[in-house]
Formats: structure tokens, C-alpha cells, sequence
């Protein structure tokens, strides 16, 4: 008789769950998982320990056959530790945060420094320098570009790189106490007011600058700002996200396949039916919401292409050449109602 058959027998027979063990033990329910499936041998201070729970030998529970004894009164034994982040979850988790919050901050920034160049051939608009058109149209055109590339330079590593991280760790046991979450709490409220100071900062520095004169560096100061802003309130929104194990373990199903969820040793087996389920609808959302974001950008692209066609426009301020981009925005919201709809008629 193995010690696999052993030990889900004595833990079986004495009604404990895998994470109870764990904490017993001092290890995380995924290493007890590991044991059972033979992926994984404790190292000799467990089992002494495994077996001052089970009233066994060492020899009995290593070598013998302890599938046919009765149930036995447990001792009490105090916990050892408690559950701890054995896959550096929390400081990945972080990494990924900032990474996609200073992307985003990135993109916004480049649009706010190239507006000044975009715009350096009118004096009444920019009244610091005044460019030919064709540099200015070349400086702003780097500038925007800068700030695209260097924020998916941080996005797109960091999306790949929680991708591979969820796909190598599909379930996390939760080890955030409650002191954990509450100061991931108070963090979020300060920077999502820090994020809305320096937004409304932003619309402050227009008024400021005033409309009259239409100089556009007070625009580009509120993109700065917002640009700030965002940051703070992406990396704070993600930050307190992450205290959520029992999310990050359901959003797991994203980035499996069903035959991977299912021989998972690592995910629970009374998780899996509901976590097949949620990858299903997670796949109808992204299919539906694709469509819609193609169809969008088919129409802006005619909306941009088509005013130019037609004829260059003397004022890319006015006509549909001027709201070319509006059909993003829309079929993001139209994506945001179709997932509240789904995941809402989905559920039991």
C-alpha cells in the first residue's frame, strides 16, 4: 500500500478537508493536492507530523496498510502556520498593477505632449512656438507614437505574462488576512481620491488657461493630469483586486481549456463544474463583444476615411471627420451591457 492511499484514506476517514490538513501541517492545500496525486513527496518533518495527527508509525503510514483501520479519536494539534503565498502571488500580482497602470498612464501622456506639436502652426492656439506644418505634423505624429509603443510595451509583456502565470497556478489558496484586506481597502480610498483630485485638477487647469484664447497647452496640462489620475486609480483598483482569491480562482477559467480545468490537480473538484460554466459564458462575452468592437471600428474607419475621401476637410474640428473615434467608446459601453447581461441570465 503506497502512502497516497494512506493518506486519503486517513484523511477521509476522519471528515478533513484538504485545506484543514494544510493548515494543520503549515503548508498550502495545493502541497496536500500534490501528495495525494503523487506529484509531490513531503519532506520528513510533515510526515512526523501527519502522523502525530493520525496516531500512527511512521513505518505504518510510509510502508504499511492503514486503509482498513477504524477512525481513531484526532488529537488536538495546534496549527503550525497559516496559509502562506508559496507561488509569490502577491508580489506578481503588484508587478502586473503597476505594469499596466504606468501603460495606460503612458498612452495618455503621449497624446497630451503631442497636442501642443499637432497644433504648432496657429499662433492663437499655441503661442509658445510656431512650426512649419509639415515638422510640427512629424513631431506630434513621434510623440503620440512614443507614448502608444512604450505603454504596450508594458501592457502586452504584462498580459502575457499573467496569462502564463494563471495558466502555471489556476487556483491560489486564500492566505490575505483580514488585516491584509483591510489595508488594501484604505490604499484603494487613497488613491482613488487621489486620482479624482488630480483628474478634476485637470479640467481646473482649462479653466485656468481659459477658452478664449484656446490655448491648447491648458488641454494638454489636463491630459497630464488625467493621465495621473488614471494611473493611480487603475493600480489602486487592481491592487485591492487582488485580495480577491476567490475571483482570481473563477477568472482562472479564461485561460484554460476545459480538458485542463478538469485534470487540474490543483483546483478543487466540487470548483470545476462552476468554473467550466464560467469559462463557457466567459467565451460567449469575448465572441459577442469582438463583433461589436469590429463593427465599430469599421464605422469609424469610415467616418474618418470617407470625410477624407470626400474631399480634405479645412477643420478637423467639425463635421463626422471630428467624431471618427466616438464609435469606440459606444461599443465598450455595448460590450460592458452585453457582459452584465449574460453573466446576469446565466446564473441558476
Amino acid at each position: 500500500m503506497s502512502f497516497r492511499d494512506n493518506l486519503i484514506h486517513l484523511r477521509a476517514a476522519n471528515n478533513m478537508t484538504q485545506e484543514q490538513l494544510a493548515v494543520l501541517l503549515g503548508v498550502s492545500r495545493q502541497a496536500v493536492t500534490k501528495w495525494e496525486s503523487e506529484k509531490s513527496y513531503p519532506e520528513m518533518d510533515k510526515l512526523l507530523k501527519l502522523c502525530q495527527i493520525f496516531n500512527c508509525t511512521l513505518d505504518d503510514l510510509v510502508q504499511g496498510d492503514l486503509t482498513t483501520n477504524e477512525p481513531t479519536q484526532l488529537p488536538k494539534v495546534k496549527p503550525l502556520t497559516p496559509p502562506v503565498d508559496v507561488f509569490d502571488y502577491d508580489s506578481t500580482m503588484r508587478r502586473f498593477a503597476w505594469k499596466i497602470s504606468l501603460g495606460v498612464a503612458l498612452i495618455i501622456f503621449g497624446n497630451a505632449l503631442s497636442l501642443p506639436f499637432f497644433n504648432a502652426t496657429d499662433p492663437a492656439i499655441n503661442p509658445l512656438f510656431t512650426l512649419p506644418e509639415n515638422i510640427a505634423t512629424t513631431l506630434g505624429m513621434l510623440f503620440l507614437f512614443l507614448g502608444v509603443i512604450a505603454g504596450l510595451a508594458l501592457i502586452i509583456p504584462a498580459g502575457l505574462a499573467h496569462a502564463h502565470f494563471v495558466r502555471e497556478h489556476p487556483y491560489i489558496e486564500d492566505f490575505y488576512t483580514k488585516e491584509d484586506k483591510s489595508r488594501a481597502r484604505s490604499s484603494f480610498s487613497i488613491q482613488l481620491v487621489g486620482g479624482i483630485a488630480c483628474i478634476f485638477a485637470g479640467v481646473c487647469s482649462v479653466i485656468l488657461f481659459g477658452e478664449d484664447s484656446e490655448n491648447i497647452f491648458g488641454v494638454s496640462i489636463m491630459l497630464s493630469l488625467i493621465a495621473l489620475g488614471v494611473c493611480f486609480i487603475i493600480h489602486g483598483g487592481m491592487t485591492l483586486g487582488r485580495t480577491n482569491i476567490a475571483q482570481y480562482n473563477q477568472k482562472a477559467s479564461e485561460f484554460l481549456e476545459k480538458a485542463e480545468i478538469t485534470a487540474s490537480p490543483t483546483i478543487p473538484e466540487e470548483d470545476k463544474p462552476e468554473l467550466v460554466r464560467a469559462q463557457k459564458t466567459d467565451k460567449r462575452i469575448g465572441a459577442i463583444c469582438g463583433t461589436i468592437m469590429i463593427i465599430a471600428t469599421m464605422i469609424a474607419l469610415l467616418m474618418l476615411f470617407g470625410s477624407l475621401a470626400a474631399g480634405t476637410p479645412s477643420d478637423y474640428r467639425s463635421g463626422m471627420i471630428a467624431f471618427f473615434w466616438l464609435p469606440w467608446p459606444i461599443g465598450g459601453l455595448l460590450c460592458g451591457v452585453v457582459a452584465l447581461l449574460i453573466k446576469g441570465f446565466s446564473k441558476e
